[in-house]
């Protein structure tokens, strides 16, 4: 209980954008299960309950008093096999199906509202793990781990939309995971498209990142 209130004590304007955010979301999908009487997107509410994790792990990881770097390195592994859920969200803009729905603007905003939500999550996650990154291990390259953190998460969106893993799955089922990501790294040009699917969603994510960490410099100055 006296994390949950210190939680919300040091980061209560964080966690109210988070919260207008996530609500609104919610509110525009049971508008459109209304209007449409289809529950088809209500997975949605799954995903970003998803994409709340790894920023609940940093979150927790940062309240934690003489944080051992023992505890931070479990915790890192942790956070980063939930990561790439958060920016998934983007990908189910392939569940958009354009016909002569008059109401395919609301399908749009429905997902786009749970993308940026999870989006908002991902790049506030990746900026608390900096920062406990930066207080423990000062001479680590960080720009140089954030981008490659950036990079695999664009892999890790590839495994779950295409070859339909999950987080759980590492545990669950790692020889399975390990032997596609094997066969992808010793035989590139057959799987070009994992390839050009994590470079192209990690640029994305990374130059998201990086307009995501100058706004929030240019509002701290």
């Amino acid at each position: 209980m006296s994390i949950i209130k210190k939680v919300i004590q040091t980061q209560f304007k964080t966690l109210s954008l988070i919260s207008v955010a996530l609500v609104f979301s919610v509110v525009s999908l049971m508008v459109r299960i209304k209007l449409n009487k289809s529950f088809f997107f209500l997975f949605l509410i799954w995903n970003v309950f998803l994409a709340i994790i790894p920023y609940a792990v940093t979150m927790y990881l940062s309240t934690k008093q003489n944080l051992s770097k023992l505890t931070l390195g479990i915790g890192f592994l942790v956070w980063l096999a939930f990561l790439p859920n958060a920016p998934y969200i983007v990908t189910d803009l392939i569940h958009i199906r354009v016909g002569n729905d008059s109401l395919i603007w609301l399908d749009v905003l429905v997902v786009l509202s749970f993308a940026l939500s999870g989006l908002f999550l991902f790049y506030l996650s990746i900026i608390d793990m900096q920062r406990l990154i930066k207080l423990n291990f000062e001479k680590l390259p960080l720009k140089a781990i954030t981008t490659v953190i950036l990079f695999l998460c664009g892999f890790g969106v590839y495994l779950g939309r295409f070859l339909r893993y999950n987080s759980w799955e590492i545990i669950s089922e790692p020889q399975l995971l390990f032997k596609d990501i094997v066969n992808i790294f010793i035989a590139p040009f057959q799987h070009y498209e994992a390839w050009l699917f994590t470079i192209g969603f990690g640029m994305f994510l990374v130059v998201g990142f990086w307009l995501f960490r100058n706004l929030n410099t240019l509002e701290s100055n």
